[in-house]
């Protein structure tokens, strides 16, 4: 079983004005209850208790809304995604963790998600684990949306790089070991930029996701999300 999870919430969300020039990106509410805490409840579902969430744009909103669930980091400048994590490992420890987009949404499949990651995950294979999904059937995807990933017969993910497209979007969630970090460097960057090198080293790997996932990218992408959710 997997402990614990970090939530990055710090973004702007451009797209998503004005919605976003008044509440946090992840606090907008979908069919009645916002991502970020539709995310929180499933972590912690799954037995997940140590849940970091960091926070900028709108930051005290967030900390107010989830109180004493989370243990929040106040980033006085954006990290973005990968020095978010690096910033927050000594409250992560060393054990593998989830990685969640505060932005993420989806809707089960057969079973739960989290439980289909947990069980995937092979530290002896891996030092980090993708949610994947079809793009083909991904709600809210746009034409210029092109796809993230190819997956390979055995679980191996490689990002698109100079293709036109690729099958696979990224799906928000990952599992991430500790030592991913290992020699990354201080102050902002992108979690893709290890990815990239664990894909190098054949440690990079994918699970298909087997319900719905919605793109939150825009307020029509959010119209339709609450078409299907509500």
């Amino acid at each position: 079983m997997i402990r614990s999870a970090m939530i990055l919430a710090a973004g702007r969300g451009e797209r998503m004005r004005p919605l976003t020039d008044s509440t946090p990106k992840p606090l907008i509410p979908v069919a009645g209850r916002s991502m970020l805490e539709r995310s929180l409840d499933r972590l912690q579902r799954t037995g997940v208790q140590n849940i970091v969430v960091n926070v900028h744009h709108l930051g005290s909103q967030i900390a107010d809304r989830l109180g004493s669930r989370v243990r929040i980091i106040r980033e006085d400048h954006l990290l973005e995604t990968g020095g978010s994590v690096r910033n927050a490992l000594p409250l992560l420890g060393n054990a593998p963790f989830f990685v969640l987009n505060g932005d993420g949404l989806w809707r089960e499949g057969p079973e739960s998600m989290m439980g289909r990651l947990a069980a995937a995950w092979n530290p002896d294979r891996m030092d980090a684990l993708l949610l994947l999904h079809p793009r083909a059937t991904a709600f809210g995807c746009e034409e210029k949306d092109r796809g993230d990933y190819y997956l390979e017969p055995d679980g191996r993910v490689r990002h698109r790089g100079t293709a036109e497209t690729a099958p696979y979007m990224f799906a928000s969630v990952s599992v991430c070991d500790s030592r991913l970090f290992n020699g990354s460097p201080e102050g902002p960057f992108s979690l893709l930029k290890l990815w990239n090198r664990a894909e190098q080293s054949g440690r990079l790997h994918g699970l298909v996701h087997d319900g719905d996932w919605f793109h939150i990218g825009t307020p029509s992408a959010l119209a339709e999300a609450e078409r299907v959710l509500g």
